[in-house]
């Protein structure tokens, strides 16, 4: 049961205003500015809306400059550049551009899922860009959820994976994915939010971005993250794994960061900012200071 739910998980997982306002900046990313102070990126995960942040933007707005990520093709918004083609890696270097433009100061990161591996591939390649990085239930390398040591090992599994979910119609994928969510989000609200973005996402853009993401491993390069991260992951007494069994996993896998906090939230399903709003908060309360 374990492994399905996070096989499916890896499958589908700058002014100062006092009002939000979308700038689109590129063909891969809409980019909303809100509130002032210093600059802090919030990336969503797969098929997700940037209205994943809203309850932490209006936490956090009166004392910081959010700019909140939008992906193309995700949640109902154009796909754009990322109607065909890569679409992670590409849309890393759009972060990446935007910081430039904007120039940006080293902001802090945070990023959901795969989000969370875009905020590592960012720091990675552009550690300039990352003065901080809070990873939200994210792994270097999603194949281990496969029971794979290295991405060429997964690499035929993610790609009919992503072959069937191209495919299939539009009804059966809906049906799949309010199935899906009873195991991602905990909260019957945010349950309900999350299909909805789900199914407003374009499917090709959700099938190759997830293709991506299961076969990009960045274990090997974790050691060249200089700023320090945060890595949230979430475990609850339904899910069939032990609780060490769990700490073990992003114990070893995140290894090789040499500055880095782990924090297990309890009583929290994969979307912790949904789940356990005011928890998730305190959190980020921590890692923003």
């Amino acid at each position: 049961m374990f492994n399905s739910i996070f096989t499916k998980v890896a499958a589908i997982t700058a002014l100062s205003v006092s009002c939000a306002f979308a700038d689109s900046v590129s063909d891969r990313i809409t980019v909303t500015v809100r509130g002032k102070g210093p600059d802090v990126l919030l990336i969503p995960g797969l098929a997700s809306s940037s209205a994943v942040w809203d309850t932490t933007a209006a936490r956090f707005e009166g004392r910081c400059r959010l700019h909140i990520i939008q992906v193309a093709g995700f949640a109902g918004a154009s796909p754009r550049a990322n109607a065909q083609g890569p679409v992670v890696q590409p849309t890393v270097d759009a972060i990446d551009a935007y910081i430039r433009t904007n120039q940006l100061k080293a902001p802090k990161v945070i990023g959901h899922s795969l989000g969370g591996l875009m905020g590592m591939m960012l720091a990675i390649q552009h550690p300039q860009d990352v003065g901080g990085l809070m990873i939200v239930d994210s792994l270097p390398f999603f194949g281990v959820l496969f029971g794979a040591d290295e991405a060429s090992a997964v690499a035929s599994q993610a790609a009919a994976m992503r072959d069937q979910l191209v495919a299939e119609t539009q009804d059966a994928f809906a049906q799949g994915e309010k199935q899906f969510m009873q195991a991602l989000v905990k909260s019957p609200a945010g349950r309900e939010q999350a299909i909805k973005w789900a199914l407003a996402s374009d499917k090709s853009v959700v099938a190759r971005a997830m293709y991506e993401a299961v076969t990009t491993d960045l274990r090997p390069k974790l050691r060249e993250i200089k700023a320090p991260v945060t890595v949230l992951y979430a475990w609850d007494t339904s899910i069939p794994i032990p609780q060490a069994t769990m700490d073990e996993t992003y114990r070893k896998n995140y290894a090789a960061l040499t500055d880095k906090t782990l924090i297990r939230i309890d009583g929290s399903y994969h979307f912790i900012m949904l789940d356990q709003p005011e928890l998730f908060a305190s959190k980020v309360e921590v890692f923003l200071k």
